[in-house]
Order: C-alpha cells, then structure tokens, then sequence
C-alpha cells in the first residue's frame, strides 16, 4: 500500500494519504523526490494484544525518511486485571440457566470460562452439551425443526 503523510513544524500531521488521492491532489509533486513537508508512511498493523493488555493507541514517528504507526501497550495493574475476571465471571453468571454452568471456574491465564472436564471431540451428527445436573458432558437430543432453545435442566429442546 502506497502512503504518503504530510509533515508540519517536523512532525506528522493528520493522517495518512493513498497514493492515488496523493498524486491527484498534489499533481506537482514528484512522490520520489519529495519535498520536505510530505513524507512516505508505512502502515504497520496493530500487535495481537494479550488478554491482559492495554492498546493505549497508535502515534506517527519518523524512522529516517520514513513515517510509521507505532503501536503502545502496556500491561494491566493488579487492579485492571481483576476488574476484568470479574466482568469475565459476572457476564458468564448472568446468562439464562446460568447455574447449569456453576462447575465452571476462571481460567486466570486466558480469562475464560473453563468447564472442570474438558470437552470431548466432536461426533459427527451428535450434540454435546454440558449438562450441569451431572457436571459432565452429555449428548442432547437431536434439534427439531423450526425456532427452538435448549432447556438444560429438563434436558429438551423447547419451543420459542
């Protein structure tokens, strides 16, 4: 991707510019002999952030002749991280029939929701549900047609 940022007072101003609308705005400019108030830009895609990290935004910098995202993050304090697995827990208590779930526990490490057996692989052509009531996995019977949900504590599909 051709970008092209205009530079004030020595530093990035606005934003980023595509190549085509650069050139069509700027016909006199030669894109390889730039003049000091425009610069290349390289776009550089945001980091996968950790579930316990904070993107506290992007800014412009000069590398050399070159102008580029740079990415911030910082790690969650003590504080941040709790609040977090509480919004985790409280999300996943408040769900219908939620205490068919009430087995599971906060894995800290991903901040996810783990059942205390793992799941089984996929059957083809089954379904499996965990069924509270005997804290394991369990095949459900097969869905009806039409608009159904499943009733985890009478262990059938219901009409909605």
């Amino acid at each position: 991707m051709e970008l092209y940022i205009r530079i004030k007072d020595g530093q990035p101003f606005e934003h980023p510019i595509f190549g085509d609308n650069f050139r069509q705005a700027f016909p006199e400019i030669d894109t390889n002999n730039l003049p000091e108030e425009f610069a290349r830009f390289e776009r550089i895609a945001a980091p996968v952030f950790g579930v316990y990290e904070i993107n506290e935004g992007v800014r412009y910098q000069r590398f050399g002749d070159i102008i580029k995202d740079v990415w911030t993050v910082r790690p969650m304090t003590a504080e941040e991280k709790v609040t977090t697995q509480q919004a985790v827990r409280d999300a996943f208590n408040s769900r219908e029939q939620a205490s068919n779930w009430s087995a599971w526990t906060l894995d800290e490490a991903t901040c996810t929701m783990v059942p205390p057996i793992p799941r089984p692989d996929p059957v083809k052509g089954k379904i499996v549900l965990w069924c509270g009531a005997d804290n394991n996995w369990k095949e459900a019977p097969a869905r009806p047609e039409g608009q159904y949900k499943f009733d985890f504590f009478a262990w059938e599909w219901v009409a909605v």
